[in-house]
């Protein structure tokens, strides 16, 4: 009996995700409020608050359910894929990234909105980033390449790129420029600021 409320317990609380993230995606994060998430669950504003303290905190869960959609597909991991410096690899890694983007989208848009209102939110997704360059820069650490002193910019150069490009597909698809020639130029970029400017390499 225990485990099965303990199961229920679980359901209530992953819809409770689930339709909030339908609504972020349909409302907006501002616009939508806890009794709509409820009501979209089929249960009460009480039972919300059985599950998260706010909205904020259930976004924050989202948040961590992305860095795991993210980071679980990185084979090898990132800080591998910088310190080899091989080309194959750094394309594998952004096509993985850009093959990743239509699962990701609704999370990755409810999460830079929550970050405009929500301080928690805004400073999960830099530490996020952060992490993230600081893996990149390991990699450049392991590989003894550059200046110690540029790895890290070269990094958040790099990310950012790649960021900037999720968020334009995320808002315009491939209708400015197509997938290939994008992805193509992105790796380029990334081996001339991780790979000492060799995009052969």
């Amino acid at each position: 009996m225990i485990r099965l409320r303990e199961a229920q317990k679980q359901m209530t609380r992953r819809l409770l995700l689930e339709k909030a993230l339908e609504l972020f995606e349909g409302k907006g994060y501002v616009a939508t409020t806890i009794d709509d998430i409820a009501a979209a669950a089929g249960t009460t504003r009480t039972t919300f608050y059985m599950h998260f303290a706010s909205k904020a905190q259930l976004m924050q869960e989202l948040v961590a359910d992305l860095d795991e959609i993210f980071t679980s597909a990185d084979d090898p991991p990132l800080r591998e894929v910088v310190r080899s410096g091989d080309r194959r690899l750094i394309r594998g890694f952004i096509e993985t990234k850009a093959d990743q983007w239509p699962a990701t989208r609704s999370y990755v848009i409810a999460a830079n909105q929550a970050a405009a209102v929500e301080p928690d939110i805004a400073a999960t997704k830099e530490q996020w980033f952060a992490a993230t360059i600081t893996e990149m820069q390991h990699g450049l650490d392991d590989a003894g390449r550059f200046d110690p002193a540029t790895r890290y910019i070269r990094c958040s150069l790099a990310f950012g790129e790649l960021e900037y490009l999720s968020l334009r597909w995320m808002q315009r698809g491939w209708s400015v420029v197509d997938r290939e020639t994008a992805l193509s130029v992105l790796a380029d970029s990334w081996c001339h600021l991780l790979v000492d400017g060799a995009p052969g390499s």
